[in-house]
């Protein structure tokens, strides 16, 4: 049996987006390369989180896009639309991001791609593009972390293996 005030975390998995309403959570975990992007109304009390896996959809054949949420230039937009369509303003959005760690070091960059960097500069890209206000992030490095965004406030919680968590 779970105490009185315990509220549960939803997840969302890599290349997936979930909206809730106060007092829920959203969990995005073991963000490497990724970058999750919280999105939040502080007037209705309404946030979602998307786990961007890759920056820019225009690589890709539309045709086999199976899950348009992979993308942080497709995702984006998603998840506004997402929060509009259940009593959210854009005009009030402000958005958090962490990840985009570098996960894997070598010699040759060119190999390395730094998938993480170009997650976060076209999240930052598109946020800019729509208007939302970048208003906190934890981005780059190279160790992987978990975000919880808690609707009740709008804080963004980091943690990082072995570290307590800090709000962002």
């Amino acid at each position: 049996m779970q105490p009185a005030n315990f509220i549960e975390e939803a997840p969302v998995g890599i290349a997936e987006y979930r909206i809730t309403s106060s007092p829920g959570r959203l969990i995005a975990l073991g963000l490497g390369s990724c970058v999750a992007v919280s999105l939040y109304d502080p007037v209705a009390k309404i946030g979602g989180l998307l786990h961007v896996m890759l920056p820019d959809s225009t690589q890709f054949n539309h045709n086999s896009i199976k899950k348009p949420s992979k993308f942080a230039d497709l995702g984006v937009p998603l998840l506004v639309s997402e929060i509009k369509g259940n009593g959210g303003k854009s005009s009030l959005l402000q958005a958090k991001i962490a990840g985009g760690a570098q996960m894997f070091s070598g010699s040759d960059n060119g190999f390395v791609m730094n998938i993480g960097l170009r997650n976060a500069e076209m999240v930052r890209a598109i946020l800019q593009k729509l208007g939302i206000k970048l208003i906190a992030e934890d981005t780059g490095g190279n160790r992987g972390r978990t975000i919880i965004l808690d609707t009740s406030s709008g804080s963004v919680y980091v943690r990082y293996a072995g570290l307590p968590a800090k709000v962002i």
